[in-house]
């Protein structure tokens, strides 16, 4: 059964103030990685503390501090948004679900993810260093003159 909404309205507001698109159902999922060019951040978002105290913090200051972002960021949020986030998770093999996390796509392709093991316990100012260096990674010097 799916969190009630109300519970979970604010820290879903937390990534839609940065500009990253919530998806919802499935349809929305794949639209967003078929539809990408470039590069596709996906945040599977959480009810846990890492998620409100180290991931939704460290994701903020990543983007405000890089010169280098991803093309598109959306987010599912895991416990709600339940095919979504069992779509987008059809991308992140061979890695396990795990929530939250954090994964790049590029075209359609994973190529680097942070799973619950990677964030948990991290204050957000070393969670927005990994992302700042995964950004300068994954996101093309294109990319980057792009954003």
């Amino acid at each position: 059964m799916p969190y009630p909404e109300i519970m979970i309205q604010g820290m879903r507001q937390e990534l839609a103030r940065l500009g990253i698109e919530e998806t919802k159902e499935a349809e929305q999922v794949e639209e967003a990685v078929g539809g990408t060019e470039g590069t596709l951040m996906v945040v599977v978002n959480s009810v846990c503390g890492c998620a409100a105290g180290g991931v939704r913090p460290g994701v903020a200051m990543a983007l405000a501090s890089s010169q280098s972002k991803p093309d598109r960021a959306i987010t599912v949020f895991a416990g709600a948004d339940i095919d979504a986030t069992e779509k987008a998770r059809e991308y992140f093999l061979p890695y396990p679900p795990s929530s939250p996390s954090i994964a790049f796509l590029k075209e359609g392709k994973l190529v680097k993810m942070f799973e619950r093991k990677d964030l948990e316990g991290r204050p957000p100012e070393m969670i927005a260093g990994e992302l700042v260096n995964a950004f300068n990674e994954v996101c093309s010097k294109t990319d980057a003159a792009n954003n």
